[in-house]
């Protein structure tokens, strides 16, 4: 068992910076468990905007703290703050814009293609 009695104030590891953020965002991960192809862990990105593409796996996406907007190619808007879940299917591709310093409890869980974060 993996227990963690409160993810918001959880320490993370330094911020490195994000490699799609078309902003200059940093982000840092604390990868909480993995077993074969799941991992769960907390993140968190300073405000600013980054692309993404989830190939070979889903992402399921509990917001701890923060706001932003999602925006997918397919011109689905969502807006997301504390309390807000989004999943992410296996294929997704979009933008996030993070308007408030954002930290989420997340998921993934591979589907047999290319994976990547």
């Amino acid at each position: 068992m993996t227990y963690l009695p409160n993810a918001l104030a959880a320490e993370l590891p330094p911020a490195q910076p994000k490699p799609t953020s078309l902003t200059g965002q940093r982000e840092a991960t604390l990868e909480l468990w993995t077993d074969g192809g799941a991992e769960a862990g907390i993140w968190e990105c300073d405000a600013g905007r980054f692309t993404t593409v989830r190939d070979g796996f889903h992402e399921i996406c509990q917001i701890l703290s923060g706001t932003a907007t999602l925006t997918g190619e397919d011109g689905q808007v969502v807006e997301l703050g504390p309390g807000s879940t989004v999943v992410l299917p296996d294929g997704w591709r979009g933008t996030w814009e993070v308007h408030t310093p954002m930290r989420k409890t997340y998921v993934t869980v591979q589907t047999g293609g290319t994976s990547s974060k």
